[in-house]
């Protein structure tokens, strides 16, 4: 009985009609996305969301920077103030090329006389860094929050670099 059973590839169907039927269904799944796009119907879609959808504000960090500032001595910093939803904090970036560890501070001072102070591990290595304060619940405008960074060689020594979040006045005042 099994001798004259037919497999499945070469069973009743299995002839030109059932071939014709795949290519076509496989042509229009390759066509189909070329058709909406010459349409104009085309989006890009992240993985994420898609582009239709815009982002929630909790979700958007907001920054504000101060200048990059160098020191002879070899130590670049720039310090800004970032907000994201209802929390504010500081952040530095740094490079010490100074060949020490540094000793380095970062306040992040607030629109009512409120201040967040950290102390930053700046080691000797030469590689770009950043340093961060806690994160505060915002009070009142983020826009009045302000970032200071301090780095000595140690904590007696003279200081080496202030950078702060506030930007440049181009008028010079």
């Amino acid at each position: 009985m099994l001798r004259n059973h037919r497999s499945r590839a070469g069973g009743p169907g299995a002839g030109p009609l059932r071939t014709s039927a795949l290519a076509a269904l496989v042509a229009a799944a390759l066509l189909l996305p070329l058709g909406g796009a010459s349409a104009g119907q085309a989006r890009v879609v992240t993985p994420s969301r898609s582009a239709s959808v815009s982002p929630s504000p909790d979700r958007i960090t907001r920054s504000r920077c101060g200048p990059e500032l160098a020191s002879p001595d070899g130590l670049e910093a720039q310090t800004c103030v970032l907000t994201r939803g209802g929390d504010t904090w500081a952040r530095v970036y740094y490079r010490n090329t100074t060949g020490d560890a540094l000793d380095a501070y970062l306040s992040l001072l607030g629109p009512d006389g409120r201040a967040v102070r950290t102390t930053c591990a700046t080691g000797a290595d030469d590689a770009p860094a950043t340093c961060e304060t806690p994160r505060e619940r915002t009070r009142g405008a983020g826009v009045l929050y302000t970032a200071v960074s301090e780095f000595a060689r140690g904590a007696e020594g003279p200081l080496l670099l202030r950078s702060a979040s506030n930007s440049v006045d181009a008028s010079g005042s």
